[in-house]
C-alpha cells in the first residue's frame, strides 16, 4: 500500500513538492493548515506530515514551533528544498502590465526586491499554489502569483519572471512528523536531536541549563525563545543539537538541563540532512 503524506496547501505547493521527492509515487494529502496536516498524522488519517519551519532567507516559519508539541509527533526527518520562485500570469498577460501578485507571505518576504523594483504589490494569501487557483478565477491579466513551476503546469498558466527570488541560494528546510518514534542506530553518523524547554524562575537559569551541552562538547545548532500564553514573562525555547541519546555526553547534557527546567520535551532524534548548509 502507498504511504499517505500530509502537507499544508494544495497540488503544486512546496511542501507539495517536497513531498514527492522524498516519498516519490506515493499518496499526498493537501490540507488547509500546519494543525491540520499534523493532526490527521496524530488521529492516523495519514502516515506523515510534511511540514516547513524556516526558511533560509525569511526566517522561522510562524506557528509552527508552537504546534510542534501538542501534536504529540516525532520528528524522524529533515529535508532542504531549493526555492525557485516563479511569477505567474494569465495566457497572454505581460509583465510589464502587472500591478499585484499574491502568494504566501513567506514566499513574499522573499521575493520583495523583485516585486518593489517592477512596482507590483504584494498579496498576502494562504497559500503559494491557492494563489494560483485566485488567478484563475479572477480572469484579470494585471493579477499574477509567486508559485513553483509544477503550479504553472498544474492551473495552466504562463511564466512571466523565472526565479525572482531574492537570494540565489533560496531554501526551505522541512521537518518530517509521525506518530511513532524512531531513533536511528548510532552509527558514527550526524545526528539532530530537537527539543522544547521551559527554564525555572531562578537567577541565569538558561546559562546554567545550556552549560552542560558546552562542558560535553555538545554542539547547539539553533536556539529559539518564544512566548507561552501571550505572557511577556513566560518563555519556552526551541533547541537543536548535533548529538544522539545513546552518548553519555547526551545522557550528561539533559540531566543539568532538566535540573533548571521545569520542562523539557524531546520532539525526536533524526539523521542529519545530507545538505544540511
Amino acid at each position: 500500500m502507498k504511504m499517505k503524506i500530509a502537507y499544508q496547501g494544495v497540488a503544486g505547493a512546496y511542501s507539495h513538492i517536497a513531498s514527492m521527492q522524498v516519498f516519490p509515487n506515493q499518496e499526498y494529502v493537501p490540507c488547509e493548515t500546519f494543525e491540520e496536516a499534523m493532526n490527521k498524522v496524530a488521529k492516523a488519517e495519514v502516515d506523515i506530515a510534511m511540514i516547513p519551519v524556516e526558511n533560509s532567507n525569511a526566517g522561522r516559519v510562524s506557528d509552527v514551533h508552537f504546534l510542534l508539541p501538542k501534536t504529540g509527533l516525532h520528528i524522524v526527518g529533515e529535508y532542504f528544498l531549493r526555492i525557485e520562485h516563479q511569477l505567474l500570469g494569465l495566457k497572454g498577460a505581460k509583465l510589464e502590465e502587472i500591478v499585484a501578485a499574491s502568494s504566501h507571505p513567506q514566499a513574499l518576504a522573499q521575493c520583495s526586491e523583485f516585486l518593489k523594483n517592477h512596482n507590483i504589490k504584494p498579496l498576502a494569501r494562504i497559500d503559494t499554489a491557492k494563489s494560483c487557483e485566485d488567478v484563475v478565477a479572477w480572469q484579470d491579466k494585471t493579477k499574477a502569483a509567486i508559485a513553483s513551476k509544477l503550479a504553472a503546469e498544474i492551473y495552466g498558466l504562463q511564466i512571466l519572471a523565472s526565479n525572482i527570488e531574492n537570494a540565489s541560494n533560496n531554501t526551505t528546510r522541512f521537518l518530517i512528523m509521525s506518530r511513532e518514534e524512531t531513533i536511528p542506530e548510532n552509527d558514527g553518523g550526524k545526528f539532530i536531536t530537537s527539543f522544547i524547554f521551559k527554564l525555572k524562575n531562578i537567577p541565569a537559569a538558561l546559562y546554567k541549563a545550556l552549560g552542560g551541552f558546552a562542558t560535553n562538547g555538545i554542539n547547539m545548532t539553533k536556539l529559539e525563545s518564544y512566548l507561552l500564553d501571550g505572557k511577556f514573562v513566560s518563555a519556552q525555547f526551541y533547541a537543536e543539537i548535533e548529538a544522539h541519546p545513546d552518548t553519555k555526553a547526551y545522557k550528561n547534557a539533559f540531566e543539568e538541563l532538566k535540573f533548571f527546567s521545569d520542562y523539557v520535551h524531546v520532539l525526536g532524534t533524526y539523521s542529519s540532512a545530507r545538505d544540511r548548509m
